[in-house]
């Protein structure tokens, strides 16, 4: 809101004990409605991450039900979730019980071994070489990942992920510092201008050194509430995939053979790399969704996010991390740059 005198006056909701607060300062008290005003910061952000940025312990499901139940309203009218915030909009939020309301309590050690883990920093933009088993945000049980861990230990108000990737896959994280980095770069996953590089150790050894894989894939929820990734190519709701593929190496773990594979996704599915390449009878190793009968004896995900080519960068590398590369035989030549 504004002080200027030609300003709209303030919804008639407001009196001088319900101002709203700014949207980039954490929602104190999560038991009264909370009147948040948009910044800068959250311009031109869509409704649904925008609340889920500000309402972090609170599963997804839950805040899209919110906004169906008129919990949820922007400058005193109804929303939906695709409805973009604009700079000085006013969001309410009726009383909320969150799962995790305290801030995560983020060890020295862990902070100085993540912070050591930037491998590109500019004024807008932050990449990270994520360790495999470390979420990328909180929720779903889990108190905080990557980018909660990162804007406590920098103290910076802003830090907002440009993508994601699977907790269990190591490497490559984009987060942005500015909001104009934010929409800069994930236009051009839009685009598809980025180009994601993954190295991964699969079972098998494809006859082909190089192939495409076009697979529609759909995603859906197993009786437990797990969610899931398939080819289908009946149903209307799958949705078009392509990855493309290059084998640098054919060697044996546990006497089982066993590929180096380069895996270059043209699309940003979820879990596209592990489906495409189980589909292909080549599934990742140490992958307990898409692998369940891994004789490899390996027990992490081999899929780790290696380079990224982005339109005005140099290409920024994260090295195999030790645990991948000690499964290589000695003398294995990795992709060169």
């Amino acid at each position: 809101m504004t002080d200027d005198a030609n300003a709209p006056e303030a919804p008639a909701i407001f009196n001088s004990k319900t101002r709203p607060q700014s949207a980039d300062d954490e929602i104190s008290n999560f038991g009264k409605v909370n009147y948040l005003e948009v910044t800068r910061h959250q311009h031109d952000q869509r409704l649904d991450n925008f609340l889920l940025n500000r309402l972090k312990g609170l599963p997804k499901p839950h805040i899209y039900k919110m906004i169906r139940s008129d919990e949820i309203r922007v400058n005193n009218k109804r929303c939906k979730a695709h409805d973009r915030v604009q700079r000085e909009d006013v969001v309410r939020i009726a009383p909320v019980v969150l799962a995790t309301r305290d801030k995560p309590i983020i060890s020295k050690e862990f902070a100085k071994s993540l912070l050591a883990r930037v491998v590109y920093e500019d004024e807008g933009l932050i990449v990270l070489n994520k360790p495999s088993g470390i979420a990328v945000h909180g929720g779903s049980g889990l108190d905080f990942g990557v980018i909660e861990a990162m804007r406590e230990v920098t103290d910076k108000k802003y830090l907002e992920l440009i993508h994601r990737i699977d907790k269990d896959t190591s490497g490559l994280l984009m987060i942005s510092k500015k909001r104009s980095t934010l929409k800069a770069l994930q236009q051009h996953l839009i685009d598809r201008t980025i180009q994601k590089h993954y190295l991964c150790l699969a079972k098998g050894q494809p006859a082909l050194n190089e192939q495409s894989i076009d697979a529609p894939l759909l995603r859906y929820t197993l009786a437990s509430g797990e969610r899931r990734v398939k080819v289908d190519k009946q149903d209307e709701q799958a949705k078009e995939s392509q990855t493309n593929i290059i084998v640098h190496s054919r060697f044996t773990i546990a006497d089982q053979p066993v590929s180096l594979i380069e895996a270059k996704p043209l699309t940003g599915r979820t879990h596209q790399i592990r489906v495409h390449l189980a589909h292909i009878g080549h599934a990742i190793l140490g992958d307990d969704k898409y692998n369940v009968h891994d004789k490899s004896g390996v027990h992490r995900l081999c899929l780790h996010a290696w380079r990224l080519d982005i339109p005005g960068y140099e290409p920024i590398i994260a090295p195999l991390p030790e645990d991948m590369a000690a499964l290589l035989p000695e003398g294995t030549e990795l992709p060169k740059v």
